[in-house]
């Protein structure tokens, strides 16, 4: 349970968004961008999330994109939210991550989901396993054996890789993740940023069976990370204002309607269906839209009320520029801890 007299860690979903009018090129540099903000803010972790084919995420290769990020920042932990298992293999991505945490250090963490990120046929392009539960839960432990102690008499090791611990997290947007998380003892973060419905019963299941004393446990006791959809600007009306670009990126997610992120809008029922409309409800019901403070108390309040020991937070808008003074405006309301511009960036460039 969060301590009571202190806010919990806050940290940072990234999924390389692309607006409309931008190259892959430009959404790239305005991701390095913005992991540089976060880092100077002090804000615990960026977290990069694999999706495939999208217009509108470029966060498909996401250990190239965390290596990429790790030399343009300093002081944030980096890592998957997350690596989606039944796509790869464990060797290979013990292999990917141990090469990051042998060039860059204890930086990295590594989450992992058993959703595809992508279509049914994109799915069916890169899948190599099942998704089930039982297959899912021995490629995580198959995962973290090749990241732990070196076992020289193995047939099979991750070079580099093995003795490099990369810390796992399980992920999940339903009580299946929290099954796993709870019987492996890993700590465990829920998708309520779009896939809130389960969440108490997720954290119940998890916190019920948690076993730390599993040979593969990383902690002693449940923890637990949520995701929230976030947007901070100065006025109420100009955050609601921004935040019909997220609200129309969910409606083009939910109907099928791909395309890079469109300009925010005056009145969403002007330019959406009236049918279409309860989607972004749906996908984005766990959100904090509106100014620092108020914004900042109803995250404490979601905190309390699920005992959470960390939050991840994801904004998107359609200026790069507008999301990065929305977690400015959020860390200093949040009461981080900065560091002077570029003053741990020395020699990095977006």
């Amino acid at each position: 349970m969060p301590t009571s007299n202190r806010r919990v860690p806050l940290s940072v979903l990234e999924l390389a968004p692309r607006s409309q009018g931008m190259t892959p090129r430009d959404a790239l540099a305005a991701s390095t961008q913005l992991a540089q903000e976060v880092d100077r803010l002090g804000y615990h972790r960026l977290w990069v999330a694999e999706h495939h084919g999208s217009e509108a995420f470029m966060a498909s290769a996401t250990s190239l994109l965390l290596g990429h990020l790790a030399q343009h920042t300093e002081r944030i932990r980096l890592g998957s939210g997350g690596v989606m298992l039944p796509n790869h293999s464990p060797l290979m991505v013990a292999e990917y991550y141990g090469t990051l945490a042998t060039l860059y250090g204890d930086r990295f963490d590594l989450g992992l989901g058993r959703a595809p990120g992508t279509d049914p046929m994109t799915a069916a392009a890169l899948a190599r396993g099942s998704g089930q539960l039982n297959d899912f839960a021995a490629d995580v432990m198959g995962l973290q054996a090749y990241l732990g102690d070196p076992r020289p008499d193995a047939r099979v090791r991750a070079i580099p890789g093995e003795g490099t611990h990369v810390p796992l997290w399980m992920l999940g947007s339903s009580t299946g993740g929290a099954q796993v998380a709870a019987a492996l003892g890993l700590p465990f973060s829920f998708a309520s940023h779009f896939a809130p419905d389960q969440i108490r019963e997720a954290f119940l299941v998890y916190r019920d069976r948690f076993n730390p004393d599993a040979e593969t446990a990383q902690v002693d006791r449940p923890t637990t990370m949520a995701g929230v959809n976030v947007l901070v600007a100065p006025t109420q009306e100009e955050a609601d204002y921004l935040f019909t670009s997220a609200q129309l990126m969910a409606i083009r997610i939910r109907s099928g309607q791909p395309a890079p992120i469109d300009p925010p809008v005056q009145d969403l029922s002007e330019v959406v269906p009236a049918q279409l409309m309860p989607l972004a409800q749906a996908h984005q019901a766990v959100r904090m839209v509106g100014t620092p403070d108020v914004v900042v108390e109803r995250l404490e309040e979601f905190t309390a009320e699920h005992e959470l020991d960390e939050l991840i937070v994801t904004t998107y808008t359609y200026d790069p520029q507008m999301r990065r003074r929305s977690y400015r405006l959020l860390a200093e309301a949040w009461g981080m801890e900065s560091t002077p511009a570029g003053a741990d960036q020395v020699g990095a460039r977006a």
